[in-house]
């Protein structure tokens, strides 16, 4: 049987074809912007999102003529935390501010004024990058904007309802609203008291392999598919991308290389832990909770250094190999990567971040080498504080575009002391598990279309020449002084 996954990106749309054995038989994507009106703020258009999937469906459609028609559902992938605000007639009333938005920072204080408690019922502490202060924030710089909603989206929830003409969302997405009570993964309405957002603006809630709706005829003729296919109801990208290589059970751990970088650890109890700036979210398989330690910027800072260099990024990976290949470490600046503030372990938007020990000898590829490194850090700053709240590591993959990356992924495996896994689509994880949860709306029991184990394409192993390295860098980046003056961690890694 075949079936589609889509991934809505920040940066980008990703759709695969795969087969029953998650062979990937095509594959599309389509890079998207991200309008930046001031520093810290980022939004999107939604009408983006909808041209880049026609974009990749009609590639599939030249690429693989008939395949498409083979198909027997789909599943979605999406970025999450932004509110998509629509109106009776499903259209989007104003642009969607982002999840690494910073603008709502006086808006999380006035909620945790509100119900101190917060973030031991939702998935985290007020964050700017999550709905409900955002939701504040527009009620007093835009509140005729909320007066025309009638219902609040999430972004691939928003690409199903296009597909399907059904709305909908499902508890992964749902957590990062703060209007849903993570233990029971219903809305809560003392939580939409909070916001004074109406229970009857949002969606409802189904299980993130259930179907929801089908294949509008439109777009089935349009692209040679059959009409009403399934479409799962999806999930957030972090957890679709753990299902994606097979980390279905507690202890399964991902580390997501993407726009941001995220460690995410299957957990099979809720560990609330607002305090350390971890979210902790349902997981698109039954059950099981998801713990996320999140570094704001990851290969979004890669891009910038490669947008300020005018330089390639797969040309600035192969000088950092070669600058390391050549031990030039001496001549290496620290790079703290927090260019759009810190959720874990400060949760602190307001952070920035900072180059230390940079020289006149210092080139570019250096510069991306001490940004790998930096990402690195804050990756392991994450872990520790996951571990901190009761969460027990086990099994290492990594995933997303910086997976790619061999040398990043043995720094993270040296600097870890752990085997780090790297497996086959590892650079699509979140289309693959999109494309697990389709089998099983299109009817594929659960255990038959999730729970299989990803293929292994190599494992990498500390090399304890980076290791020391590493530790003896990491305990000068712990000395550097952020923007904000906010301390970083004393170094103990759990073996």
């Amino acid at each position: 049987m075949i079936h589609v996954g889509i991934d809505v990106g920040t940066s980008g749309i990703k759709v695969i074809i795969a087969n029953a054995k998650d062979e990937i038989l095509a594959e599309a994507d389509q890079s998207i912007d991200v309008t930046r009106l001031f520093p810290g703020w980022n939004e999107q258009q939604p009408q983006i999102w909808i041209d880049a999937v026609t974009h990749c469906f009609q590639k599939l459609k030249s690429q693989v003529p008939g395949l498409l028609s083979s198909v027997e559902g789909i599943g979605l992938s999406g970025q999450m935390l932004g509110p998509v605000l629509i109106d009776q007639d499903d259209q989007p009333l104003c642009s969607t501010i982002l999840w690494n938005d910073g603008r709502a920072t006086e808006e999380c204080e006035l909620l945790l004024q509100r119900m101190p408690n917060i973030g031991k019922r939702t998935c985290s502490a007020p964050d700017p990058g999550f709905v409900a202060p955002k939701l504040l924030w527009l009620a007093k710089h835009e509140p005729e904007m909320l007066e025309k909603t009638d219902c609040l989206l999430l972004p691939k929830d928003f690409v199903r309802l296009w597909l399907t003409g059904e709305r909908g969302t499902e508890p992964s997405d749902a957590g990062g609203t703060m209007f849903m009570d993570c233990l029971t993964r219903t809305w809560a309405e003392d939580l939409c008291k909070v916001v004074e957002w109406p229970l009857e603006k949002l969606p409802p809630i189904y299980p993130s392999w259930q179907a929801v709706g089908g294949l509008r005829a439109k777009l089935a003729n349009e692209w040679g598919m059959k009409i009403d296919i399934p479409i799962a109801a999806g999930g957030g990208d972090n957890m679709v991308g753990t299902l994606g290589v097979g980390a279905t059970n507690p202890g399964d751990t991902v580390i997501t290389i993407g726009t941001s970088g995220v460690v995410c650890i299957v957990d099979s109890h809720f560990h609330p832990s607002p305090e350390l700036g971890i979210v902790t979210s349902s997981h698109v398989v039954p059950k099981n909770y998801l713990s996320m330690g999140v570094v704001m910027s990851a290969t979004s800072s890669v891009q910038w250094l490669s947008q300020l260099t005018n330089t390639p990024v797969t040309t600035l990976a192969k000088e950092a190999q070669n600058l390391h290949d050549q031990k030039r470490f001496t001549e290496m600046p620290l790079i703290c990567p927090n260019y759009n503030g810190v959720r874990t372990p400060h949760n602190r938007a307001d952070i920035r971040g900072a180059i230390y020990g940079i020289s006149l000898n210092t080139d570019r590829g250096l510069l991306m080498l001490a940004t790998m490194e930096g990402i690195t850090f804050e990756l392991g700053a994450c872990i520790q504080a996951q571990q901190k709240a009761g969460t027990v590591l086990g099994n290492i993959s990594v995933v997303g575009g910086g997976a790619r990356n061999l040398l990043w992924c043995q720094m993270l495996a040296s600097l870890l002391d752990r085997s780090v896994t790297l497996t086959q689509g590892r650079e699509v994880a979140a289309c693959l598990g999109a494309v697990r949860l389709a089998r099983v709306a299109s009817g594929q029991s659960i255990q038959d279309g999730m729970n299989y184990p990803a293929v292994v394409e190599q494992q990498l192993e500390p090399i304890p020449s980076l290791q020391d390295r590493l530790y003896k860098r990491l305990d000068r980046y712990q000395q550097m002084p952020l923007l904000s003056k906010v301390q970083m961690q004393s170094t103990e890694w759990s073996k």
